[in-house]
């Protein structure tokens, strides 16, 4: 199991990178070193994998468009497939350790119209009203999926039948979490659309952060008016599109501080955030130090 200390992202996009996936295996499996992320949390992003995770020591808190969710120690879920989502940290008493699986759902599906996609997989995947799926100790049959969860990722790689096992494993705990979500599959869930409009602007704003942009410029990416842009951006980023944007340039700036010896000033105008004195006053309201105070912190954690 690799231990990550970072999540990485497609160039002008905000889908996460899965290094080590491969076509005829579609799955990796990583222990988040959640602590040593920039900044303890994971930026908004989405996959096409599902993300089927477990607490293994400390707390999360996850955003969704429709909700947070806080997970600590003992507790797991399932991020749908390319739900936009968020985490943090949120214990600062222990470490934060979170083990994850992220798989095609064809890997579990197998070939392209078959029947168990048909009927298990992708109807799961398919719904919109179903962006996490959440397991918390308590209950006789979530203790069994928690179980089953904890086990699954005890499988040994170099263990004989082992991607057999672990299709067996994850197709197992699918079916428990299929049985959760069952009843709401029926129902009308506002999908596909807005998720693709929000998608488009994001990737409008990284890649073209550097640069001075516009509302109606990023209204037109997704091809929407002002007033659709920030209902879209309210309702599923839970901020306006200005203040995304500003996010995004200091999350880059963080970045960029933390991973190189670039000037202050120079990474400010990089980032499209002007002067190094404006620049400095948005990054103490932002990460509560000064940029040269987050580069020092960060550097000294990764040596």
């Amino acid at each position: 199991m690799k231990s990550i200390q970072s999540i990485e992202f497609h160039a002008g996009s905000r889908e996460e990178m899965l290094p080590g996936f491969a076509k005829d295996f579609p799955y990796i499996v990583t222990r988040a070193e959640l602590d040593k992320y920039a900044g303890r949390f994971v930026p908004w992003h989405w996959h096409r994998t599902a993300e089927l995770f477990y607490m293994e020591s400390g707390a999360l808190e996850y955003h969704t468009p429709k909700g947070k969710w806080r997970f600590p120690v003992g507790s797991g879920g399932m991020v749908n497939a390319n739900v936009l989502h968020m985490t943090q940290v949120v214990s600062q008493t222990e470490r934060n350790i979170q083990l994850l699986h992220l798989f095609d759902p064809a890997f579990l599906a197998g070939e392209r119209g078959s029947r168990i996609g048909q009927k298990y997989v992708f109807p799961v995947t398919a719904a919109g009203q179903v962006e996490m799926i959440l397991l918390f100790p308590g209950s006789p049959a979530q203790d069994e999926a928690l179980k089953l969860l904890r086990e699954s990722f005890r499988l040994s790689p170099d263990g004989f039948g082992y991607e057999m096992k672990l299709r067996n494993i994850l197709s197992e705990l699918w079916l428990m979490l299929y049985g959760q979500v069952q009843p709401v599959l029926g129902e009308n869930g506002r999908v596909g659309k807005s998720n693709d409009k929000i998608k488009r602007m994001m990737v409008y704003i990284h890649e073209h952060y550097p640069e001075k942009i516009t509302v109606p410029e990023i209204a037109a990416a997704a091809f929407l008016s002002e007033r659709e842009c920030f209902r879209l951006f309210r309702d599923c980023l839970h901020m306006t599109p200005v203040e995304y944007i500003k996010s995004y340039r200091l999350q880059i700036a963080c970045q960029m501080l933390a991973g190189g010896r670039e000037p202050v000033t120079a990474i400010s105008h990089a980032c499209g955030l002007g002067s190094s004195s404006y620049f400095g006053k948005v990054f103490r309201e932002y990460a509560q130090c000064t940029p040269t105070q987050y580069r020092e912190k960060w550097q000294d954690c990764n040596r």
